[in-house]
């Protein structure tokens, strides 16, 4: 099955960039959405943002203007480019792989936004 693994997260102070990776494996699908989500202690996992293989986006309300996700089906990888970060966007970032047959997770990478 479709294996994604996440990279990227650390810590970072208030107005910081980062940029996560995702690299999937057994991607049979060509046609499938990926996407990044994010989970802050006690609250729920929430969008971050999407990109189809036709390269349509979506993002949260909460990070348009500021972060930028972008694949790369030669590598297999789907990034998340995110610039000014403020302390809102400390979470668990999950990758995220989509298609018809199935719905994929990563592990999850911590981002940490902190003085």
């Amino acid at each position: 099955q479709v294996q994604l693994v996440e990279s990227g997260g650390g810590l970072v102070p208030p107005g910081g960039s980062l940029r996560l990776s995702c690299v999937a494996s057994r991607i049979i699908f060509t046609i499938n959405t990926m996407g990044w989500y994010r989970q802050a202690p006690g609250k729920e996992r929430e969008l971050v943002a999407t990109i189809t293989s036709a390269l349509r986006t979506n993002y949260g309300d909460s990070v348009k203007g500021r972060f930028t996700i972008s694949r790369d089906d030669a590598k297999d990888t789907v990034y998340l480019q995110m610039n000014s970060l403020k302390p809102e966007d400390t979470a668990v970032y999950y990758c995220n792989f989509r298609t018809g047959a199935g719905n994929y997770w990563g592990q999850g990478t911590q981002v940490t936004v902190s003085s």
